[in-house]
């Protein structure tokens, strides 16, 4: 197989990758696997390597070092789900902040296994080409707002991403379930609303919030 370098292979597929990826680590072994996207976001060619504790703690920004290794240390001792907001520098030197969200799961008898979820990349910059590619179904949640405008507001305030990373997350549950994204959307909002309480503090600060929107300044966006 001839062709171009492993970093022209990369440079194409940042190019043309959706910028949400999935991952999974198992606690057996400290196993992780990552998909196509996550490897490119770490700046290699997918199945190029296998990631490992070693390799993903060796990725993460000198800063967010020790809080990614406490982590880990509190998934293996107590089976927490590895979630966090943290930075990632790729293979040229380029730094990603990135939302990582993700849940537990379990084998067939209950027991905590692992944990799996997903990488946003919340880098300011895209790509031109990449906002071009935006298929049908986007444009057509764009104009049929309804659940999928609320979905995508419940993942913005909670995870504290932008619109366009709240799109993508609710694109990339929808290829993953291989269902429409406003089924997806419908079903956010519906378990949400079944599922969540607000605790009394959050809804004080928010009623404060509302009660005196008229007279606050715009907050200035830390993204």
């Amino acid at each position: 197989m001839g062709g171009g370098s492993a970093t022209e292979s990369v440079d194409e597929t940042i190019n043309g990758i959706q910028r949400v990826g999935s991952f999974r680590f198992l606690y057996e072994g400290e196993r992780w696997e990552w998909s196509d996207e996550v490897a490119v976001l770490h700046g290699y060619s997918p199945g190029e390597v296998t990631p490992t504790t070693a390799l993903m703690a060796e990725h993460k920004h000198p800063d967010d070092r020790t809080h990614f290794e406490a982590m880990v240390a509190e998934m293996l001792t107590n089976h927490a789900p590895f979630s966090s907001r943290h930075r990632i520098i790729d293979t040229r030197g380029c730094t990603h902040p990135v939302t990582v969200i993700a849940h537990t799961i379990y084998d067939a008898d209950g027991r905590a296994i692992g944990t799996e979820g997903f990488y946003v990349d919340l880098s300011g910059s895209v790509d031109e080409s990449v906002k071009e590619r935006v298929d049908a179904e986007v444009l057509n949640f764009r104009t049929s707002r309804a659940s999928i405008e609320q979905a995508k507001g419940m993942l913005m305030l909670v995870y504290g991403v932008t619109e366009d990373r709240a799109i993508d997350v609710l694109k990339w549950r929808s290829q993953q379930e291989n269902v429409k994204v406003r089924d997806i959307a419908d079903t956010i909002i519906s378990q949400a609303l079944a599922g969540i309480e607000i605790a009394e503090i959050t809804r004080r600060r928010f009623d404060d919030i509302v009660l005196t929107s008229a007279t606050r300044p715009d907050p200035v966006s830390t993204e």
